[in-house]
């Protein structure tokens, strides 16, 4: 078995035998796709043998058959209608490979150059250069229907925010040459969970800032646009202007759309009227400002439905806030209540206790299943929705002098409607491995992924390496074998001085960085807040940013062993001497 990698999501191989089958399921082939038809010789086996193969090693499989010299329109769009529906990376194989080379480079015809498709074709060992007039010409005609690619990037990463340059400069430490490319329009970058602080009057706002040119990892090209939209089946993004940036892997991580709209009235007294948001970089300085000059009254806190960035973070700002009006001697005069769309105070029980301590220190009004829907900031109001046991809602109208607000947070929008996205909008992509579900060479991480963690700058921290060594893995037609496991952490600050550390993985399970008896997450420590305050931003600005990942670790799925290799290879007991 002659493997030759063509593209991250497709190889090809001369004829395959039903021993071959399952060593390609041990390299990490996830479908065969079959483009020589039967009885072209006597001692090929037919495509029932390898379907049967096929079917005992768990892999997806297609039935092309391609005649010798004559590959028909019919024959391509089949082709393509199977690489959008097989499971990536897919094997194809016919007599020598040439065939399955061939029916990949016209389909990449109108999106990709002559010159390039035949050029991928040669260095895979395939010389199909009697297709270049054919290539040419449907090129030309697919310009009419859809433009081609300006360039075309190894690595094309949508997003300059935390996931997107920290797995450019993960991969670059794993590949240096490997060609990178991030889609960024910003040129500002931002320490979000810094504004917490600034909201609670411990950092400036400066100091959560930095030019996005600072940060950008050395040898990566920043393409200063918007990306507009997704052509997977082309390989493919558009930009805002209309250029089309073509990739051999596409890194989805442009992060959330925080829905101010989702909240009646809110957008139009942001900033006034007491109404403000620590999500906002130009709104924190004010959520301290308001909590200086309060002195009694109402101040409400929200949380709309999950998911939301830091599903902490809408307590942190009322922690705070309640610290300082204790130290000023005020929370006596202040009502303080928190309105949670959903049912309990946090999602990991462990850490609930501590943080109950603190509801009753500061005397705060847990209101859970309410939803914040309206706001009418010159009159002082708040409309939520409330929802009892028995799933019946009603609106109730609340007074205020302080409304802190979190957002709404959905998929943006080009995100949620292109061809990446599932039915709630996120890049659907495993949650392991971070390789989309259906296009097996885009990968998608941070907050518009669809994976069930706490969207964290921590879970990044974990993810991007994760995604690099999957991409890495990819450029060379390798299935991934990196596994993320669901790691997020919140630094909840319950006041001044103290943080409690909520370190989890998947499902609730504990996933703490240091040992117990150096930094014990469940109670309030003062070491806690140490790292959060001192120690956070640089780890941020000059280690993840940097594709430093001390104190970062995976698991790495096994290959098969050479064992399990043998016994498939035994499955055809006619080539068993050979494989072996």
């Amino acid at each position: 078995m002659d493997i030759k990698t063509i593209a991250p999501d497709f190889s090809v191989s001369p004829q395959l035998t039903a021993q071959d089958v399952g060593l390609a399921a041990s390299k990490g082939y996830r479908a065969i796709l079959i483009n020589r038809p039967d009885g072209e010789a006597s001692e090929q086996p037919n495509h029932e043998e390898i379907f049967a193969a096929a079917e005992r090693h768990g892999l997806n499989v297609r039935y092309i058959p391609v005649t010798p010299g004559d590959i028909t329109r019919a024959d391509v769009s089949n082709f393509a209608t199977a690489m959008r529906e097989l499971p990536a990376p897919v094997l194809a194989y016919c007599r020598t490979g040439t065939r399955s080379v061939s029916l990949w480079a016209l389909l990449q015809a109108g999106h990709l150059s002559a010159d390039s498709i035949l050029k991928t074709a040669s260095d895979a060992g395939y010389d199909i250069s009697g297709l270049k007039d054919r290539l040419s010409a449907e090129n030309a005609a697919g310009s009419s229907v859809g433009a081609r690619a300006s360039r075309i990037h190894d690595v094309l990463i949508i997003g300059g925010g935390a996931a997107g340059i920290s797995t450019a400069s993960s991969i670059l430490k794993r590949r240096g040459e490997t060609d990178t490319a991030i889609v960024e329009p910003k040129t500002e970058h931002y320490y979000q969970p810094g504004w917490t602080l600034v909201g609670g009057g411990v950092f400036s706002r400066k100091q959560t800032e930095r030019p996005m040119d600072s940060l950008m990892p050395e040898g990566v090209k920043w393409i200063r646009s918007a990306c507009t939209g997704f052509e997977p089946d082309r390989n493919q993004v558009v930009l805002e202007d209309g250029t089309r940036i073509g990739y051999r892997i596409l890194v989805v991580a442009p992060g959330l759309k925080l829905d101010w709209e989702g909240v009646e009235g809110l957008r139009d007294t942001l900033g006034k009227n007491g109404v403000t948001s620590n999500y906002l970089f130009d709104m924190a300085p004010y959520t301290w400002e308001l909590v200086q000059s309060l002195r009694g009254g109402k101040a409400l806190f929200t949380q709309p439905p999950m998911p939301i960035k830091c599903a902490g973070a809408p307590q942190k700002a009322m922690y705070l806030a309640c610290d300082a009006w204790k130290r000023r001697g005020v929370l006596k005069d202040i009502d303080v209540s928190f309105h949670n769309a959903g049912g309990v105070l946090f999602g990991v029980k462990e850490y609930v206790p501590a943080l109950m301590e603190y509801i009753k220190a500061y005397g705060i009004d847990l209101a859970f299943n309410q939803t914040l829907v309206a706001v009418d900031g010159p009159a002082k109001k708040a409309w939520f929705d409330v929802k009892d046991a028995e799933g019946n809602v009603t609106r109730q109208e609340h007074s205020f002098d302080m409304l802190h607000v979190c957002p709404p947070q959905t998929a943006l929008d080009f995100v949620a409607k292109s061809p990446l996205a599932n039915d709630a909008g996120w890049v659907d992509v495993d949650a392991e491995t971070l390789q989309h579900k259906q296009y097996g060479n885009v990968f998608g991480l941070g907050d518009a992924g669809s994976t069930p963690n706490a969207k964290t700058a921590a879970a990044v921290r974990k993810q991007a390496p994760v995604a690099a060594h999957n991409v890495v893995r990819a450029l060379d037609g390798q299935a991934p074998t990196a596994v993320y496991s669901g790691y997020g952490s919140c630094p909840l600050t319950v006041e001044r001085g103290k943080i409690v550390l909520a370190e989890f993985a998947y499902g609730g399970k504990l996933e703490p960085t240091l040992p117990k008896w150096m930094l014990n997450g469940e109670r309030p420590t003062r070491a806690a807040w140490f790292l959060k305050e001192k120690m956070l931003p640089w780890i941020y600005f000059d280690m993840m940013l940097r594709g430093k990942e001390t104190l970062v670790t995976h698991e790495v799925l096994p290959h098969r062993p050479a064992a399990h290799e043998a016994q498939d290879a035994g499955d055809g007991n006619d080539t068993t001497g050979k494989a072996a």
